[in-house]
């Protein structure tokens, strides 16, 4: 099937917590619509830029098998769509199936432009655990006061860290949090003995989320549109960019119970402690009866987060195997963290600017797109000579360094077609030690092992899961400590990764590899559309 939408990039009127802004939206809704598509389908999606801003829109976890053109993210794979400019983003979905999402990928964009991807099994393909009753889409995400890109554009030219969000938000509400009329809570209708799959996006822009429903389990079935042995849990954490499935079985009789959406972080870093809630409806129940509460988890609940992160493994089924790479032919190791750069005009930073880089190299983003550089081979538009080791060996995790500041550049990684990677993304504690969700585009990867500390090259491989360890496109880095993914580069072109922190990303938290073009007839880039946006 060809599936058609229209995205009217447009300015709408939004009220939350009792302010009122300009909000930029796709087709004046936030979220914006949910995308539904079948496991092959093909999507035409006409992007057309009304606002003031330059736009592009990235499909987060789509493979875009020889398409970089359509995956997105400004200055990597297009130039933007600029004012009264459109462009059809078109791709397939090939051999994917389950829960994705899209979201602008530039500036701050994505606060408020994003929404749900839906890819349902082929026809007649059944999903492999009992077949849910309903499904509910259910985004997570963030809400300033503010003018999103007014706070980052205020943190850069002062140096620091913006300010954190309002409130977080369930499908576009905050629920009771600030007790304003106008912020009607998010309600998940449900009958008794029903089971729902409910498919759930971070779109938080800076923060990892715990997610609860009052007196109900879930059992995890899906992560990052890859399926996974099914387990129990009352709390699912879910980072910026990453989506999980689970099924939700309404147990009780009748009620209403609380549903809440709060911040993970454990580490000495600044986050909106605003609990979003919803409320768990069941058909008959009294809107005037009382809901039935619970706690979220504590802010820094560490031990709630592992156990979740550590249950999580590939279905590895004879129709879904995990085809874990097992003989390596790059060994990369990559430091992610933060430093100190100096920044002459940034008073409150003391003549100083906080930025964010991989191996010691904060990226600078081109002037021109990344993809058509390599396409066309035009030159002086960035290097292939990334770090594949840190520059500077030390205790990356103690990480008291006397130099903070970092190399400045836009340097890829280069690798041959089919090559097989084996990456240790290593936390540093410059500054501070934090978990970073790190986005791969273009593929999906295996995360073979993680653990705290300093990643040991002679002992911690011992540990790895080659079997059955999950599959993902988002994954994140603990706070201090390691993890070590695996893929293999099976896709022609210039793919994007970076921290799904969207600060991080601003500052400089972010790098791409350049996948050359196979022998065979598909294994080379398609050519560009005619409608390619121009820088």
């Amino acid at each position: 099937m060809v599936r058609h939408y229209k995205f009217n990039v447009v300015m709408k009127n939004m009220t939350r917590l009792c302010s009122t802004k300009p909000t930029v939206t796709v087709n004046g809704r936030y979220p914006g619509p949910t995308i539904y598509a079948r496991e092959d389908d093909t999507l035409l999606i006409k992007v057309v830029n009304h606002v003031k801003y330059n736009i592009s829109v990235h499909w987060h976890g789509v493979r875009q098998v020889r398409t970089g053109w359509a995956d997105g993210p400004a200055y990597i794979t297009q130039c933007p769509i600029q004012p009264g400019q459109a462009y059809t983003y078109n791709y397939t979905l090939t051999g994917q199936r389950g829960t994705l999402w899209w979201h602008a990928h530039i500036l701050w964009l994505r606060a408020t432009v994003y929404g749900a991807l839906v890819i349902l099994p082929k026809r007649g393909v059944p999903y492999p655990f009992p077949k849910p009753n309903h499904e509910k889409v259910i985004v997570l995400g963030e809400w300033w006061k503010s003018d999103t890109e007014n706070v980052i554009n205020e943190a850069i030219k002062s140096g620091l860290a913006p300010n954190v969000s309002d409130s977080h938000m369930i499908n576009g509400r905050p629920g009771l949090a600030k007790n304003c009329p106008s912020d009607q809570a998010y309600k998940l209708s449900v009958e008794n003995g029903k089971t729902y799959l409910l498919r759930i996006v971070n779109a938080a822009l800076n923060e990892e989320l715990f997610f609860k429903v009052a007196g109900h389990l879930f059992t995890v079935v899906e992560v990052d549109a890859v399926y996974v042995k099914p387990f129990k849990t009352d709390t699912v954490l879910i980072a910026p960019g990453q989506t999980t499935n689970v099924l939700l079985t309404a147990s009780k009789s009748a009620g209403k119970y609380l549903v809440t959406a709060s911040p993970f972080m454990d580490a000495p870093i600044a986050v909106d402690n605003v609990t979003a809630t919803a409320t768990l409806h069941y058909s008959g129940t009294l809107s005037s009866s009382p809901t039935i509460l619970t706690l979220p988890p504590p802010q820094n609940a560490t031990s709630i987060a592992n156990n979740f992160t550590l249950s999580l493994r590939s279905l590895n089924s004879k129709k879904y195997p995990a085809l874990v790479p097992t003989t390596i032919d790059h060994h990369l190791f990559f430091t992610v963290g933060l430093g100190l750069n100096p920044c002459p005009t940034c008073k409150a930073g003391n003549g100083s600017r906080v930025v964010a880089s991989i191996n010691n190299v904060t990226f600078i983003m081109p002037q021109t797109a990344l993809l058509p550089a390599h396409y066309f081979n035009i030159s002086g538009v960035f290097t292939t000579d990334f770090p594949k080791n840190p520059p500077h060996v030390f205790n990356y995790s103690g990480g008291s360094v006397t130099n903070m500041a970092t190399e400045t550049g836009t340097r890829l990684y280069k690798l041959p077609y089919n090559a097989t990677v084996q990456l240790v993304l290593q936390d540093t504690g410059v500054i501070a030690p934090e978990n970073h969700p790190v986005h791969l585009h273009g593929f999906n990867f295996f995360e073979v092992g993680r653990g705290l500390g300093n990643f040991n090259p002679k002992k911690d491989p011992n540990n790895f899961n080659l079997v059955d360890p999950v599959e993902r496109n988002t994954v994140g880095v603990p706070s201090g400590g390691w993890v070590v993914i695996r893929f293999r580069a099976d896709n022609p072109g210039v793919w994007f990764m970076h921290c799904h922190l969207e600060v991080h990303t601003t500052w400089g938290l972010k790098m791409a590899f350049l996948v050359e073009n196979g022998k065979g007839p598909n294994q080379s880039i398609l050519p560009p559309p005619k409608d390619l946006p121009k820088c």
